[in-house]
């Protein structure tokens, strides 16, 4: 399944700008060459946005060999891609987007590397748009260790916040190599038995994320009484260079599924200002949202889960996901055309009333992915 030649892979071609992360991950880990067109062609600014161009020049850095050309407008990509080599690097991100948007694709990638990945990421931790790296770090390294890729060494750790618009902040991933992937059975999502959480303010009165806290807990507590939300308020160089505040929650299962929610107050001279007190009600809302989705794997990180199952070893892998966003039925169609795989998908109605909303089942055997650049000791 690892292209050798990429004469002999065939090349794939896509239109636009959309999932433009979704295809250069696939396309690194197939081995198959891609090109894209028309990338915002008929916009007044057309072509690649500089968090995109960051975004290929993050690839670039992971990979050994990787083959880039953009054309002059930059709305023509071609991407022939290199081995996954890792090691110790550093990036800036651009401020226009989150870490988050970089850290997902790093997630998906980091695994299949020759050497164990440790890179730092500088540029903004939290915004409205991409997943928070507390998110990631609450949900996403847990649904990793599912699949066997733990250790010591995997880790997320956050130095500096930095909110938008200027960033500032800094923060720390480190992910072992492995072999291959252990396929999963993760079916029933269990009983929820705490929440945890973080709220956080970076150049504000600290009394804020003191606020956000208790107008969160006035509605979980309702609900049930294992609830603990940390208060994080970053002072001097490790508050990064704009004001802000926001919130992120988990709920724990009995079975070890984590389900996240969060939200982040208006950049600064951007929007009305934002009460704190709203927005941790607003917070726990939103958590309580994704309880009614439900499944084993939050909204955020269905498309990892699914990327993970397709490249395990030639056995069955079954998840329970809530309702499929739009982003992780894309991923899907994506995978067939990279990877030649078809999900097998069942919808699943709870059978009582107060267990949430329409569930998913997903199954698929995986592809046997390999990982022929691990270094064997």
């Amino acid at each position: 399944m690892a292209g050798g030649a990429a004469g002999e892979a065939q090349c794939l071609s896509y239109t636009g700008c959309n999932f433009l992360r979704q295809r250069l991950v696939l396309a690194t880990l197939s081995g198959r060459p891609l090109k894209i067109r028309k990338i915002r062609a008929k916009e007044e600014d057309p072509g690649l946005r500089d968090f995109e161009a960051s975004f290929i020049r993050l690839i670039d850095k992971v990979t050994n060999g990787s083959r880039i050309e953009i054309n002059q407008t930059g709305t023509t990509l071609y991407y022939q891609p290199g081995l996954l080599y890792g090691g110790s690097l550093e990036h800036d991100c651009s401020p226009s987007r989150g870490i988050g948007y970089y850290l997902e694709s790093l997630l998906c990638l980091a695994p299949f590397m020759k050497h164990p990945l440790k890179i730092v990421l500088r540029g903004v931790t939290n915004d409205q748009v991409d997943p928070s790296v507390d998110v990631l770090k609450a949900t996403a390294l847990p649904l990793l260790k599912k699949f066997g890729i733990d250790g010591e060494s995997l880790d997320i750790k956050i130095n500096r916040r930095g909110m938008p618009p200027k960033g500032g902040g800094e923060i720390l991933f480190a992910c072992p190599v492995r072999k291959v992937l252990q396929p999963v059975q993760f079916t029933d999502p269990g009983k929820i038995k705490r929440i945890r959480g973080t709220a956080y303010s970076v150049r504000v009165s600290p009394q804020m994320a003191n606020r956000m806290v208790e107008s969160a807990r006035g509605i979980l507590n309702k609900f049930l009484p294992d609830i603990y939300i940390y208060t994080d308020h970053m002072k001097g160089v490790s508050s990064g260079k704009s004001p802000g505040f926001g919130m992120c929650l988990t709920a724990e299962t009995i079975n070890g599924t984590i389900l996240s929610a969060e939200l982040a107050s208006n950049p600064q001279g951007q929007g009305a200002a934002v009460l704190p007190e709203e927005l941790g009600q607003n917070c726990a809302k939103l958590l309580l949202e994704e309880v009614y989705r439900g499944g084993c794997v939050d909204s955020t990180n269905q498309s990892l889960a699914l990327l993970l199952m397709t490249l395990g070893q030639r056995d069955v892998s079954k998840v329970l996901l809530g309702p499929l966003s739009p982003y992780t039925i894309e991923f899907l169609r994506h995978l067939r055309s990279f990877f030649q795989i078809m999900f097998k998908i069942e919808t699943k109605t709870p059978e009582e009333e107060h267990m949430g909303g329409e569930k998913v089942l997903m199954t698929c055997v995986g592809i046997g992915f390999c990982n022929l650049s691990k270094t064997i000791r």
